[in-house]
């Protein structure tokens, strides 16, 4: 019984840990660029993301294979936007699907 509630506690510190708030973009960081359904390249960099000309200050909340991005500041600020990575130069948001620029 020992056992289990050790393992149950450790799945749950585990847990709570991969869903931290954090600066870093993880899997995110870099240029897009998506076409469809219009074109938008956007630049996840350290606290902040660029889109559009505008850089504005976010957090990052990896969920396995999903990004939380939320803005910290602006119109849209306590926004979230969630994006999930398929590989290595493909994510996916409700806006449409990006490729990696750079």
């Amino acid at each position: 019984m020992n056992i289990l509630l050790r393992g149950t506690l450790l799945g749950i510190v585990a847990f709570g840990l991969a869903a931290c708030a954090s600066k870093s973009p993880g899997p995110l960081e870099g240029t897009w660029r998506m076409t469809d359904p219009f074109p938008l390249t956007v630049s996840f960099r350290r606290g902040e993301l660029e889109a559009m000309g505008a850089v504005k200050r976010v957090s990052y909340k990896r969920y396995w294979s999903d990004v939380l991005v939320t803005y910290e500041e602006g119109v849209n600020k306590g926004a979230s936007f969630r994006y999930t990575v398929i590989d290595a130069d493909t994510i996916r948001s409700d806006s449409g699907t990006f490729r990696r620029v750079r």
